[in-house]
């Protein structure tokens, strides 16, 4: 029988009415806002510096346009142009940040599931565009369409992910084809933000077409919001290739979401200094966002950077260093320089979910919380500078990623909180808490529960196994498969989005365009 232990003090209600009424948890992970006031690196007149010197290598060096359509839109918007280069003046560049939108509803499958993007809120995305998977049970492997599924499906059971990535490259399904499966997996298996490749015009009007018509969506209704997002990146130093100038114009023109990433190296394709590289991708950013609103007025555009050093002994991409960190906090200041919602990543270059994995991505994630970035794409399960995706890694970061929503929460002090009546007053000198009317109330809910670390002691740990992170991080992502929980489809749009691919796979699909 449980014995009540006396506390000095008559208790305001009963247990058992406490256990009836349990106090509860208000963290949204859905919704998230920074709760952390964004660090600087540099003072206000060395950004307002790194910004009118990007300005200036627009104006004096230009930018290096591949697509002639995209020429055509920089020229008729003043550009001058000489041959593929194009020479942008900084007042297209102001122009082009008045009209972009500073905050952006993206459109989810459920409502509930839409989120806002704009300077203060927090979205967090795991690992993207990796060739190869691994995990403790298979290893290390080429990505495949299964991988593809199962990291969707994890990625879906964790709420702290608001944004669906392409996680893997699912390489045994013809990149002819390939938009329809990764876009159908996305439909069927989740109900998040999701994503579409920019691989040529023909695969996003089809991507568009599917999703539209999965959504019941009018050609109005879908233009009018952003429905589904894209990664543009640029080829620094200052080119912006035929697939990404052409997906820029293809998304701003459907009025969808581009997240613009130039991916600067210090060191490599970009200045050594944090100062030079940042400056560079800042130049970078703005280049391909005047395009897309020179496109269209309004396009919803994310303002992105993923910058970190190479090692100098190797060329190798580094992630987690103290210059990637700073990269960040001064593409924050940028940011908030432009006004616009922005995109900063984590990562690590480890070769497997070790210490070291660990603390490269935490150094990465916190360079990005404390810079204030809108989106953290790479937050979770990356490894060997993302070359592969991490079943393990994904579950054990994603334990991180929950406690930071938990502080997104804040902290309550109300009376309620502080807890005069219902614990201090409850508890005589030298005695304890855990019977006060407070802690019966709220002991259910009071702290976060992790679902991969492990808490008890060396005894009790030893006799459940000795198991380590990564064994307790294998179960936790095969009982996520194993359940195989699936948002609600409509059989009726469902079969008609299947019909509609099977007629274009017989048809030959469309090639993406180089």
């Amino acid at each position: 029988m449980e014995q009540e232990i006396p506390t000095g003090r008559p208790r305001r209600r009963g247990r058992a009415e406490a256990k009836a009424a349990p106090f509860e948890r208000k963290t949204n992970y859905r919704n998230l806002k920074n709760p952390f006031p964004p660090m600087k690196v540099f003072s206000d007149d060395q950004i307002a510096n790194m910004h009118a010197t990007a300005l200036r290598t627009l104006e004096e060096l230009g930018m290096r346009v591949l697509l002639p359509e995209a020429i055509a839109i920089f020229k008729a918007g003043g550009a001058r142009v000489e041959g593929d280069m194009v020479y942008i003046g900084r007042e297209m560049i102001e122009a082009a940040l008045a009209t972009a939108p500073k905050s952006i509803t993206g459109r989810a499958g459920a409502r509930e599931r839409d989120i806002t993007l704009e300077l203060g809120s927090l979205v967090f995305q795991p690992g993207a565009g990796a060739p190869h998977a691994t995990d403790l049970v298979r290893g290390r492997r080429p990505g495949t369409a299964r991988d593809f599924n199962e990291l969707l499906q994890l990625t879906q059971h964790f709420d702290v992910f608001q944004m669906m990535p392409p996680l893997v490259e699912p390489q045994d399904i013809a990149t002819n084809l390939r938009h329809y499966f990764t876009l159908e997996s996305q439909l069927t298996l989740t109900d998040k933000f999701p994503f579409v490749f920019s691989r040529g015009t023909p695969q996003v009007r089809e991507s568009f077409e599917m999703l539209a018509s999965f959504r019941g969506l009018t050609d109005e209704a879908f233009h009018t919001e952003p429905h589904c997002y894209t990664i543009i990146n640029t080829n620094s130093p200052r080119t912006l290739d035929i697939p990404m100038a052409q997906g820029l114009i293809d998304f701003a023109r459907a009025g969808q979401m581009s997240i613009v990433t130039p991916f600067t190296l210090m060191g490599a394709m970009a200045p050594i200094t944090v100062a030079g590289a940042i400056t560079l991708s800042h130049c970078e950013a703005l280049a391909a966002i005047t395009l897309a609103q020179l496109t269209r007025a309004g396009a919803p555009v994310c303002y992105g950077t993923f910058t970190s050093n190479v090692d100098m002994k190797s060329g190798a991409p580094a992630f987690g260093t103290p210059s990637h960190f700073q990269a960040s906090l001064a593409a924050g200041q940028l940011a908030r320089f432009t006004g616009l919602p922005w995109r900063s990543a984590a990562g690590s270059a480890s070769n497997l979910n070790d210490v070291q994995a660990a603390n490269e991505n935490q150094m990465g994630l916190w360079g990005c919380l404390m810079a204030g970035a809108t989106i953290i794409i790479h937050s979770a399960g990356w490894l060997e500078g993302g070359l592969s995706v991490s079943y393990e890694k994904l579950i054990t970061d994603a334990e991180v990623l929950n406690m930071i929503a938990e502080l997104c929460a804040g902290a309550e002090a109300g009376p309620d909180e502080i807890g005069f009546d219902a614990a201090l007053s409850e508890v005589q000198p030298s005695g304890h808490f855990f019977a006060t009317t407070q802690t019966m109330e709220r002991y259910n809910s009071a702290f976060y529960a992790p679902h991969v670390h492990d808490y008890s002691n060396f005894g009790t740990w030893t006799e459940r196994g000795s198991e380590d992170a990564n064994m307790r991080a294998t179960k936790v992502w095969q009982d996520i498969l194993a359940a195989d929980k699936r948002p609600a489809v409509d059989g009726a749009k469902l079969a008609a989005l299947q019909d509609y691919i099977a007629k274009r796979t017989e048809a030959g699909g469309a090639s993406p365009e180089s």
